[in-house]
């Protein structure tokens, strides 16, 4: 039963906000499960709405069950409910967007999103996964880990990338000087170039999570050119705010 249920589990993290329609023979190679294993949790999990097969696609697709699953745990994210309203606030003034990420092991995803009137910045999708190397707020949470998870992640990056190692130890020195000096890391353009963004960590894990604060604005903003005057100290605001509501 428990082997089930994590063979179950591992075909729905096979889907994401970026992969959303997936084939039989794709899920096999994505989770080396025999056909006929496959294909008997396939049905068990639409039956239960948590996938949905669908005819047109000829391609299996996240059913309206997962919705059911994942309220509960938006719902108890105190913090969720304390900064949204702060978070809007913030992205009208500076016409872009604020976001909040919520990380754990090593994975950092978008728990909310705030889109400022009149950005014209791409909406992010609540639970899409973050780049960790690419990103003001990846790099943030990489430096919030401990010296052995981020040992291990970094491994790992080295592995898969060895030609951007160098890159990214010093992009996280970098982070680390700037988190010291100016409270926040920077994206410096890394993951979209017409875009800057800046990343604050919330000093303490709630529940074993670590949270970040985020806000993005295009490079030519006037908002871009005064990061350290008035964006940075904005955002830190803003996360001071939340943690004292959260008595953090």
């Amino acid at each position: 039963m428990v082997s089930a249920l994590a063979r179950g589990i591992g075909i729905l993290g096979c889907f994401s906000t970026t992969v959303q329609e997936l084939s039989g023979k794709e899920l096999m190679e994505l989770t080396g499960l025999p056909k006929p294993t496959l294909f008997r949790l396939l049905d068990t999990l639409c039956e239960l709405g948590l996938l949905r097969y669908s005819e047109r696609l000829s391609k299996y697709v996240p059913g309206l069950g997962l919705l059911n699953l994942a309220a509960p745990a938006l719902a108890r994210m105190t913090i969720r409910q304390l900064a949204r309203p702060l978070m809007q606030e913030l992205a009208d003034h500076i016409e872009g967007q604020v976001q909040l990420l919520a990380g754990i092991g090593t994975n950092l995803s978008y728990v909310e999103v705030a889109q400022g009137a009149g950005s014209q910045l791409f909406r992010s999708e609540i639970g899409m996964r973050v780049s960790l190397s690419r990103t003001a707020s990846g790099r943030a949470y990489l430096l919030m880990l401990s010296e052995s998870e981020r040992k291990a992640w970094l491994d790992g990056f080295a592995r898969r990338d060895p030609s951007r190692k160098e890159w990214l130890d010093e992009r996280l020195a970098t982070a680390q000087r700037d988190l010291s000096e100016h409270g926040f890391s920077r994206s410096y353009g890394d993951l979209h170039r017409e875009i800057e963004t800046i990343a604050v960590p919330m000093q303490k894990r709630r529940d074993g999570e670590a949270w970040v604060l985020a806000a993005a604005v295009p490079i030519y903003s006037e908002q871009c050119r005064r990061l350290k005057e008035d964006l940075g100290p904005r955002l830190l605001t803003l996360l001071r705010n939340v943690e004292a509501s959260l008595g953090a």
